[in-house]
């Protein structure tokens, strides 16, 4: 018996090989600790893993972006030392995040990525900010969201045009039936 396919409202779109994306964040990891060191501005530094994971949910839906933002915090917090888990969180939540605004605009302007990365970044870096509150690392409200998530947002979302139309061209070429 023939079943139709499911509509879907959007192109359905072939994963990325786990090894570009492995290899993809751990060149981010090296420059975000190595390079990024000077180009920081007042002591903000964009963050190149949080744009990797919210350009990959932006692009591919909710579970690539919470699956890669959830490896990419382990993988950060390991590097890192610290409380395990707590980067692993809150990129799952900006990849989540860009998933589902993904799934309601348009994919294809990078105008709207921008925004996008700039409101996931925005909410990723404040689930951290509760995170650390809740394991007992007071940090003053005004501090946090003033001088760092907000920057770090901003910074990060400017970078986001660089980035953006490579990956996309990627996914497409990807998603070309050849």
């Amino acid at each position: 018996m023939f079943f139709p396919e499911p509509v879907l409202h959007r192109k359905e779109v072939k994963d990325v090989p786990f090894l570009v994306l492995l290899l993809l964040l751990a060149g981010a990891i090296i420059l975000q600790t190595t390079v990024l060191d000077y180009v920081d501005v007042l002591g903000i530094k964009p963050d190149l893993i949080m744009l990797i994971v919210v350009l990959n949910g932006f692009l591919l839906g909710t579970r690539e972006g919470a699956f890669l933002g959830y490896a990419a915090g382990i993988l950060e917090d390991l590097f890192a030392g610290g409380f395990i888990g707590l980067n692993a969180l809150s990129k799952m939540a900006a990849g989540y995040l860009a998933g589902m605004a993904g799934l309601r605009l348009f994919r294809e302007n990078t105008l709207v990525a921008t925004g996008v990365v700039f409101l996931s970044t925005f909410a990723g870096n404040s689930v951290y900010y509760i995170l650390l509150n809740m394991v007992g690392i007071k940090v003053p409200p005004f501090y946090a969201f003033f001088r760092v998530i907000i920057p770090v947002a901003v910074y990060t979302s400017l970078l986001t045009p660089l980035f953006f139309r490579r990956i996309f061209r990627f996914v497409q070429l990807r998603d070309r039936d050849i």
